[in-house]
């Protein structure tokens, strides 16, 4: 107590030092005024004398009276103390943590009725309603265990869990999104996790020594096969979804469940919200992007729809910020989503999610080979994505999960060979025979999935199911015309068993059938997780991996075979006191993989090896939030025209990311910062001689370093209006240093010349402003944009 009534003594000393030196500074002010005027008449000099007095006295009351102390305890239902709980008024950034007794205190200057929000690891977050009216406000609040959290051992080997469900240390989607630099793209923004690499010309994630292509997005349950716009060389590429319509975010690195297949590497899993806080209403306004949304609440509060849109052309920005580029026509994206939520009886949830997305980006550079003509590149297309989930508790405690998927791709690349003067060349000898084509691809996808859960005792259950994936896949290049068709039939089950007090098993087997390959797969799953009694816990997992070959392959073999991974892994974890460690092993081996010459065929292979650290804290520095990430890669493939297995041109050994959070409550600022370090890539040429191949040249590229920074100012614009409004102005620098940045090499066809990959433009900036009424969602804006 003698703590609190110590901090009660600090913050009144504050708050007269803060009156007294603006008294002084208003005296001041005075003094010179007068000094600069002749004053006849004394009498008025009295009067204003008076007058100043009076304004004073005033100007100390407001002060005083403008100022509320609110002060209780947080204890749990069976009134022990609650430590560290965070005790926020709803809407502000007034807020405090309670101490080691559960006692907390703190100044608010809100008025009038308000709630106070209470949470806590552990706990069920709790809701309090109070007005200030000046006088001290004693709040007590009890807290109830958050049932999800009563899980004695989680088994998590290989599986980063960023969700709002794992609270503490873990991370939110909102956390993974404040990283700066993320452009609003969860993938960009889990790069500053352990196991993932810093490519800065491809969009995807690119983990453990796989491709982008071996991770796969799945929403509620169901692939999202085109996660990202479609690509553009040397220039990474957004994402299509709304992060911020997504509650879990679970980062697979290894040995996922037995419930998803089709990812050879990782599995980047999101859980959609059920329904809304509130109605909700959202506009941003940003030199290259403008959009707005709106989300309404049932009054019942059992249904929801909404409905984004958003446009994005960067003609103006390029015009400002110089880039390396020659865009013939600026990156533009049209986007939009909608959603419907439906609670049904007993506790049942129906979703509906839809997203569409336009692009068009154009590219003129030099021919690498003729220094006289130019390279014309042109993508435009569209995607068309749809799912809808359902989900119900049954009885005797079995629950019903099911959903369907649809999607359509729809994309036109052309390729030119121009003269100076723009005009198409077409010549008939190697290479540049083949500069000038026009490809079309069309893909019709559909998915149907349903998942049936049994629990038992002590959060033990038992799950199983079927899905079928049907791919249509149609493909111009110039006149030909290809189609394929593939319905690949799987069937799951997967267990959670607790062996021990201490010790849980998550057992799993799949099965799967590909009509197009003609071939059956099984992949056994098996995660194993040991806790301590300090609260740290060892996880270990094995599972085997299968994926399809790209269709486009099929083109020159139709009798290719799933490429195949084997994953082990072992890691340590312990959450302690708002902090996070981890430290995880790996070894994978791939059979299989993909080759293109001197045939195309699946009989490539390879291996990655290594070891993540992960350290977060968000308690020792007061507001701050960071964490560290390294991760060390050793891994060699044979795959596509390798003449043997080298180190592929998107892994490197080392790489390292800081990302570090500060929020100022006293001025409603807000600051990000993210670093990150990476060894340099290699590249190789490649060239073929009749049935050799040999690598001619190669080299690794330079160090990759960038630092990124973001700030929002806070603030309300129209505050007497009845919803009130929450806005905010953004500001964002990548690449703050202009580090050069060459990501790989582009070679002649003789390897006589090579132009490096580089950034569009040494930095990127941002700036603008977002607003929303209903709920305080200006972080959602803010990390949209940064």
């Amino acid at each position: 107590m003698q703590n609190i009534n110590n901090s009660k003594q600090i913050k009144s000393l504050a708050t007269i030092r803060s009156t007294t030196d603006q008294l002084q500074n208003c005296t001041t002010q005075l003094k010179l005024y007068l000094c600069c005027k002749t004053w006849s008449n004394k009498k008025y000099f009295k009067h204003l004398q008076y007058t100043v007095l009076a304004i004073t006295t005033m100007f100390i009351m407001n002060a005083v009276t403008a100022q509320t102390i609110v002060k209780g305890t947080v204890t749990d239902k069976k009134k022990a103390p609650v430590e560290n709980a965070s005790i926020k008024i709803k809407n502000t950034a007034e807020a405090t943590i309670s101490d080691s007794t559960g006692i907390f205190s703190f100044i608010t200057h809100a008025k009038g009725n308000q709630v106070i929000t209470v949470s806590s690891i552990g706990f069920e977050k709790a809701e309090k309603q109070i007005t200030v009216n000046g006088s001290t406000i004693i709040v007590n609040i009890s807290l109830g265990v958050e049932e999800k959290n009563l899980k004695p051992v989680i088994v998590s080997a290989g599986s980063f869990e960023a969700s709002d469900k794992a609270k503490g240390a873990s991370l939110t989607p909102m956390d993974a999104m404040t990283v700066a630099g993320n452009g609003g793209d969860i993938s960009n923004s889990l790069r500053s996790l352990p196991g993932a690499q810093q490519i800065g010309d491809k969009e995807g994630l690119f983990v453990r020594g796989g491709t982008n292509e071996e991770t796969k997005q799945f929403i509620d349950g169901t692939l999202m096969p085109v996660p990202n716009y479609a690509s553009v060389p040397g220039i990474i590429q957004p994402a299509r979804i709304n992060p911020f319509l997504f509650k879990g975010v679970l980062f697979n690195t290894g040995g996922y469940s037995a419930l998803y297949g089709e990812a050879l590497s990782s599995a980047l899993i999101l859980e959609s919200v059920d329904l809304p806080d509130e109605s909700s209403a959202s506009l941003h306004l940003f030199p290259m992007a403008q959009g707005a949304g709106f989300q309404k609440l049932a009054k019942n509060k059992k249904s929801s729809w909404g409905v984004n849109g958003n446009y994005g052309n960067y003609s103006l920005y390029n015009n400002i910020v110089k880039q390396h580029y020659d865009f013939t026509h600026a990156p533009e994206y049209i986007s939009g989503d909608a959603n419907l939520r439906i609670k049904t009886n007993n506790g049942g949830m129906l979703k509906f999610y839809t997203n569409y997305g336009y692009n068009h980006t154009g590219v003129r550079s030099q021919d690498i080979d003729s220094a006289a003509l130019n390279s014309l590149f042109n993508n435009k297309g569209s995607n068309l994505y749809a799912n809808l989930s359902y989900r119900q508790p049954l009885q005797n405690k079995w629950k019903l999960d099911a959903a369907i998927a649809y999607n359509f791709s729809d994309q036109k690349i052309t390729n030119r060979l121009i003269d100076s003067i723009d005009k198409a060349v077409d010549a008939g000898y190697y290479p540049f025979n083949t500069k000038n084509n026009n490809i079309n691809t069309r893909q019709n996808f559909a998915q149907a999935r349903i998942v049936f859960t049994k629990a038992f005792r002590r959060n033990q259950a038992l799950r199983f199911g079927a899905e079928n994936f049907y791919t249509n896949h149609v493909y111009h290049y110039n006149n030909a015309l290809s189609q394929f068709n593939d319905n690949l039939t799987a069937a799951f089950a997967e267990g959670d068993v607790y062996i021990a007090k201490n010790i849980a098993a998550k057992i799993g087997m799949r099965a799967e059938h590909s009509t197009l390959l003609n071939k059956t797969n099984l992949a056994p799953r098996l995660s194993l997780a040991y806790r301590l009694h300090n609260g740290g816990q060892f996880n270990m997992a094995y599972g085997i991996f299968f994926q399809k070959p790209g269709v486009i392959y099929f083109l020159q073999n139709n009798n290719l075979n799933y490429t195949r991974a084997t994953h082990y892994v072992l890691n340590y974890q312990r959450k302690f006191n708002n902090r996070l460690i981890r430290i995880e092993a790996y070894y994978k081996q791939y059979k299989n993989l993909l080759t293109t010459f001197p045939d195309t065929a699946t009989n490539g292979n390879g291996y990655a090896k290594g070891i993540e650290l992960f350290f977060r804290d968000k308690r020792t520095f007061k507001n701050f939030d960071y964490w560290i990430s390294y991760t060390y890669l050793d891994t060699k493939r044979k795959f596509l025209n390798y003449p043997r297995a080298l180190q592929p041109n998107f892994a490197t050994p080392h790489t390292a990311s800081v990302a570090i959070k500060r929020f100022f409550p006293d001025i409603n600022f807000n600051a990000n910062l993210s670093y990150s370090l990476a060894t340099g890539r290699p590249y190789y040429n490649i060239q073929h001689s009749e049935n050799k191949t040999i690598v001619a040249d190669e080299g690794k590229t330079n160090m990759y370093s960038q630092m990124n920074l973001s700030f929002a100012y806070l603030f309300t614009m129209f505050k007497n209006w009845k919803h009130k409004d929450f806005s905010g102005i953004g500001f964002g620098i990548n690449n703050v240093f202009g580090t050069k940045q060459t990501y790989n090499y582009n070679y002649s066809y003789n390897g006589a010349f090579k132009t490096p990959v580089t950034m569009p433009a040494t930095r990127s900036f941002y700036l603008g402003l977002f607003m929303t009424f209903g709920i305080d969602r200006r972080d959602d804006f803010i990390n949209d944009n940064l």
